[in-house]
């Protein structure tokens, strides 16, 4: 599988990213259909496959309920840590069935701690902040930015990142004196809101991770990767599955495209 720089950051990451919202949470979901959580051996399995297949990106968040935990079972099995990149987020946490959003100091140096716990490592390759959609207070008013950048310089997280909802956000993470390296935007064919955005954070050395880039589901893959991996501004397109078949068909679209 080609690697992608992420930025300028020094990181590379496979152009498809396993995203693993649906290995650790089926509540409050947005999917149009429901579905059972895999067991932990159907998650071994899948990331086995995933990763002997090339994919080196893994995209997690406190959020996605038992999915932390389930991938740091998996690599402490495995041993696969120096293959991967995994990359998770700080701001939003799903608990007793809802999601609530917190971006005060404390919560988010808990929030790192139990990340570094769950998945079993010493090191988060990349951290993004979870946003609810106020993008521009979370920025402005929170201290979240702040403490991502010390627990930078302290060795625990690598590349700070942004996953916001709104192009006035992201234009003003890309700006922030911490240093955000890294944004995961939405952006496929149904909705191209968020374009402008790949040509400034590009000229800035600041990697791109896709989040949505199949329109969960509604657009077709050959198509939709055809037009993503053609920007080379983009580093990655993460792709939520519970199925090592579908990730593997995607593989091989974005391969054809080299």
């Amino acid at each position: 599988m080609d690697l992608r720089p992420l930025g300028a950051t020094g990181v590379e990451v496979s152009m498809i990213g396993f995203g693993a919202f649906k290995i650790g949470r089926n509540q409050k979901t947005k999917y149009a259909e429901s579905y059972d959580l895999p067991g932990q051996e159907e998650v071994d399995q899948l990331l086995d496959t995933i990763t002997d297949a090339g994919i080196s990106l893994i995209d997690t968040a406190p959020a996605y309920g038992c999915s932390e935990e389930r991938i740091g079972a998996w690599l402490k099995r495995s041993g696969a840590r120096n293959r991967i990149i995994l990359a998770t987020k700080v701001g939003e946490e799903f608990e007793a069935g809802r999601s609530h959003y917190a971006f005060d100091r404390n919560s988010i140096n808990r929030s790192i701690d139990r990340s570094l716990t769950l998945l079993g490592v010493d090191r988060l390759d990349i951290v993004n902040v979870h946003s609810n959609g106020e993008d521009l207070r979370i920025i402005d008013q929170t201290d979240v930015l702040e403490v991502l950048a010390t627990r930078r310089d302290q060795g625990d997280l690598g590349v700070v990142g942004f996953s916001g909802k709104t192009l006035a956000g992201h234009r003003r993470a890309i700006e922030h004196p911490v240093g955000i390296r890294s944004l995961m935007i939405e952006l496929n064919l149904e909705d191209s809101d968020q374009a402008p955005i790949l040509e400034e954070a590009h000229e800035r050395g600041i990697g791109i991770l896709i989040k949505k880039g199949l329109a969960s589901g509604r657009a077709g893959a050959e198509e939709s990767l055809s037009w993503l991996l053609a920007n080379r501004a983009i580093s990655s397109v993460v792709i939520g599955s519970r199925s090592a078949g579908h990730m593997c068909e995607n593989l091989a679209i974005a391969r054809a495209l080299r």
